[in-house]
């Protein structure tokens, strides 16, 4: 079911959990089209998964363009033939409180800017937006089998300095529920959604962070370390299998708590 194949794209796909999802798709058969706006990291990506037995191409694109994703998936369409799983894991963070104080005076000094607010919007709410829909419209048209993977996150449930990026992943844990209504509501069966919430991850920008600071985190999950983007990328390969995930966010997060031990 949507493995041997199958067609994906992957955006984002050049770097960090979009990079794991793309080789681990390759690996199951799946033709994957890899998009990012990092050309050379795009090249070594689809030339590795090419190495190695695999069909890969790669776009580089926008995903906050309208005219950048129509490209991208009718590239990836005129590649192989069809189109089948979308996993939207374009995304940025560009952390910031809403407002900073002067520690002598106590007013504000500084407020998080619209160009962080409107980056991660952007990209990470509106660019999954357009990826969805575009993708959807073709695998109705098409008539394929399809399934839609937005990646929001475990702050979805508010993280205090990323109001901009928490209130992106919130929306976008909401999406599962309102499309799949929505397609039964129209009458398109052929097509799931399933979001997938990732905790603390092991990717570059966390390896590089304060070793103190990453080990305050470790310490409130139950696994005791980070989540590695092979094991997102192996729950999107078994949601791909299993028909019965559908219109739901499913977390992953080795049992990331607050402190003192209650679940987030």
């Amino acid at each position: 079911m949507l493995m041997n194949g199958s067609v994906a794209i992957v955006t984002g796909g050049a770097n960090g959990i979009g990079e794991a999802v793309a080789r681990h798709l390759s690996k199951q058969e799946v033709k994957v089209a890899i998009v990012d706006l990092d050309q050379e990291s795009i090249d070594r990506v689809v030339g590795e998964i090419k190495v190695a037995g695999g069909q890969a191409i790669g776009v580089k694109a926008d995903v906050t363009s309208e005219a950048d994703t129509a490209r991208f998936l009718d590239e990836t369409i005129a590649a192989f033939g069809q189109l089948n799983v979308v996993v939207a894991c374009a995304g940025i963070i560009r952390d910031s409180t809403m407002l900073t104080l002067d520690k002598a005076t106590g007013k504000v000094s500084k407020k998080m800017t619209i160009e962080k607010w409107n980056d991660v919007i952007n990209i990470d709410l509106t660019g999954t937006f357009l990826t969805l829909r575009d993708a959807a419209e073709r695998m109705v048209n098409g008539g394929w089998e399809g399934l839609l993977v937005p990646i929001s996150s475990v702050n979805k449930v508010g993280q205090i300095g990323q109001l901009n990026y928490s209130s992106a992943k919130t929306a976008i844990e909401l999406m599962p529920k309102i499309i799949i209504g929505e397609f039964l509501l129209r009458g398109i069966r052929n097509i799931r959604c399933v979001a997938i919430a990732p905790g603390y991850t092991e990717t570059a920008m966390l390896k590089r962070m304060n070793q103190d600071v990453l080990n305050a985190i470790l310490a409130d999950v139950h696994l005791g370390r980070l989540i590695s983007p092979d094991e997102i990328a192996g729950l999107i390969g078994y949601c791909m299998q299993n028909r019965a995930l559908n219109a739901t966010t499913i977390e992953i997060t080795g049992g990331l708590c607050y402190p003192r031990g209650i679940a987030k």
